[in-house]
Protein backbone atom coordinates (compact mmCIF):
# COMPACT_ATOMS: atom_id res chain seq x y z
CA UNK A 1 0.00 0.00 0.00
CA UNK A 2 1.12 3.13 -1.00
CA UNK A 3 0.89 6.03 2.54
CA UNK A 4 0.88 9.37 1.84
CA UNK A 5 1.99 11.98 5.13
CA UNK A 6 1.02 15.39 5.38
CA UNK A 7 0.18 17.92 8.25
CA UNK A 8 3.91 18.47 9.48
CA UNK A 9 4.91 22.84 10.27
CA UNK A 10 6.83 24.52 12.64
CA UNK A 11 5.45 25.16 15.79
CA UNK A 12 6.22 26.56 19.57
CA UNK A 13 6.58 24.52 22.48
CA UNK A 14 3.33 23.80 23.61
CA UNK A 15 1.63 24.17 20.72
CA UNK A 16 -0.42 21.22 18.83
CA UNK A 17 -0.27 19.50 15.48
CA UNK A 18 -2.51 16.98 13.66
CA UNK A 19 -0.89 15.03 10.83
CA UNK A 20 -2.63 12.34 8.32
CA UNK A 21 -1.29 9.21 6.63
CA UNK A 22 -3.72 8.64 3.81
CA UNK A 23 -3.70 4.79 2.48
CA UNK A 24 -3.99 3.99 -1.76
CA UNK A 25 -6.60 1.66 -0.68
CA UNK A 26 -8.15 -0.46 2.09
CA UNK A 27 -5.88 -2.83 3.88
CA UNK A 28 -6.13 -5.72 4.64
CA UNK A 29 -8.52 -7.47 7.50
CA UNK A 30 -5.47 -8.05 9.98
CA UNK A 31 -2.84 -4.92 9.50
CA UNK A 32 -1.14 -2.88 11.93
CA UNK A 33 0.29 0.99 10.90
CA UNK A 34 1.49 3.74 13.26
CA UNK A 35 3.78 6.52 13.35
CA UNK A 36 7.30 6.54 13.37
CA UNK A 37 9.86 9.84 13.59
CA UNK A 38 13.41 10.31 13.13
CA UNK A 39 15.53 13.14 14.19
CA UNK A 40 19.01 14.13 12.31
CA UNK A 41 21.74 11.71 13.61
CA UNK A 42 19.63 9.30 15.66
CA UNK A 43 17.32 6.34 14.64
CA UNK A 44 13.98 5.76 13.56
CA UNK A 45 11.76 5.07 16.15
CA UNK A 46 8.39 4.28 17.10
CA UNK A 47 5.59 6.89 17.77
CA UNK A 48 2.37 5.04 18.10
CA UNK A 49 0.65 2.20 16.30
CA UNK A 50 -2.79 0.48 16.17
CA UNK A 51 -2.99 -3.09 15.31
CA UNK A 52 -6.17 -5.14 14.94
CA UNK A 53 -5.04 -7.23 16.80
CA UNK A 54 -3.19 -5.26 19.87
CA UNK A 55 -5.05 -1.85 20.06
CA UNK A 56 -2.72 1.03 20.36
CA UNK A 57 0.64 1.29 21.39
CA UNK A 58 2.43 4.36 22.64
CA UNK A 59 5.84 5.08 23.06
CA UNK A 60 6.53 6.41 26.77
CA UNK A 61 7.60 9.92 25.56
CA UNK A 62 4.62 10.65 24.17
CA UNK A 63 2.53 8.83 26.17
CA UNK A 64 -0.65 11.21 27.75
CA UNK A 65 0.08 13.50 24.61
CA UNK A 66 0.05 12.06 21.30
CA UNK A 67 -3.17 10.26 20.52
CA UNK A 68 -3.96 7.80 17.43
CA UNK A 69 -6.57 7.16 15.43
CA UNK A 70 -7.89 5.86 12.49
CA UNK A 71 -11.09 6.69 9.56
CA UNK A 72 -11.16 3.04 8.19
CA UNK A 73 -13.92 4.42 5.50
CA UNK A 74 -10.98 6.94 4.31
CA UNK A 75 -8.12 4.60 4.44
CA UNK A 76 -6.52 7.22 7.02
CA UNK A 77 -4.23 7.69 10.02
CA UNK A 78 -4.15 10.14 12.15
CA UNK A 79 -1.57 11.48 14.86
CA UNK A 80 -2.85 14.07 17.57
CA UNK A 81 -0.27 16.16 19.10
CA UNK A 82 -0.17 17.94 22.36
CA UNK A 83 1.75 20.08 24.27
CA UNK A 84 4.57 19.49 21.78
CA UNK A 85 8.09 19.74 23.01
CA UNK A 86 11.80 20.65 20.51
CA UNK A 87 12.80 17.02 21.69
CA UNK A 88 9.76 16.05 19.19
CA UNK A 89 11.36 17.58 16.07
CA UNK A 90 11.86 15.07 13.45
CA UNK A 91 10.81 13.61 10.22
CA UNK A 92 7.26 11.75 10.67
CA UNK A 93 6.67 8.75 8.83
CA UNK A 94 3.68 6.53 8.52
CA UNK A 95 4.09 2.94 8.27
CA UNK A 96 1.75 0.14 7.40
CA UNK A 97 2.13 -3.77 8.11
CA UNK A 98 -0.43 -6.26 6.73
CA UNK A 99 -1.56 -9.53 7.36
CA UNK A 100 -0.07 -8.75 10.97
CA UNK A 101 -1.66 -7.01 12.96
CA UNK A 102 0.52 -6.90 16.56
CA UNK A 103 0.73 -3.23 15.79
CA UNK A 104 4.70 -3.19 17.75
CA UNK A 105 6.61 0.16 17.73
CA UNK A 106 9.67 -2.14 16.27
CA UNK A 107 10.24 -0.43 12.42
CA UNK A 108 11.20 -3.54 11.23
CA UNK A 109 7.86 -5.27 11.32
CA UNK A 110 6.80 -3.08 8.98
CA UNK A 111 7.18 -2.99 4.84
CA UNK A 112 5.37 0.00 3.66
CA UNK A 113 6.35 3.97 4.39
CA UNK A 114 5.05 6.71 3.33
CA UNK A 115 7.81 10.12 2.44
CA UNK A 116 7.18 11.40 5.45
CA UNK A 117 6.27 15.11 6.84
CA UNK A 118 8.72 17.54 8.51
CA UNK A 119 7.89 18.83 12.24
CA UNK A 120 9.56 21.47 14.48
CA UNK A 121 8.84 22.83 17.37
CA UNK A 122 10.95 25.45 18.64
CA UNK A 123 11.47 26.54 22.18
Amino acid sequence: VQLVESGGDSVQSGGSLKLSCVGSRTLYSVYSWGWFRQAPGKEREGVATIGTKSGTNYADSVKGRFTISQDNAKNTLYLEMNDLKPEDSATYYCAAAEGWGWGTLVKSQYSDWGQGTQVTVSS
